[in-house]
């Protein structure tokens, strides 16, 4: 890919992103809903623990899995 189509992929890329930004409203997230009722905030071990950690143990829980299914693969295949 040439630096002219990189640069037009980027600048395309990035006026989505900002539209996508500039779309979405989050003041509308100040104003309560009818029968809204949060339930107590996340501390920051659990907010890290839920959107990070989990989803990294995840991917290495499955990770191991397919690499442990290919080796198995390529014995049996090898013999």
């Amino acid at each position: 890919m040439d630096k002219k189509n990189a640069l037009r992929a980027g600048a395309v890329t990035a006026g989505t992103t900002l539209m996508m930004l500039l779309m979405t409203s989050p003041a509308l997230a100040l104003t309560r809903d009818d029968g809204d009722d949060p339930g107590p905030g996340l501390s920051v071990a659990q907010t890290l623990g839920l959107y990070v950690a989990t989803p990294i143990v995840l991917f290495l829980i499955i990770a191991g899995l397919v690499i442990v299914g290919d080796k198995s693969r390529k014995t049996q295949n090898e013999s």
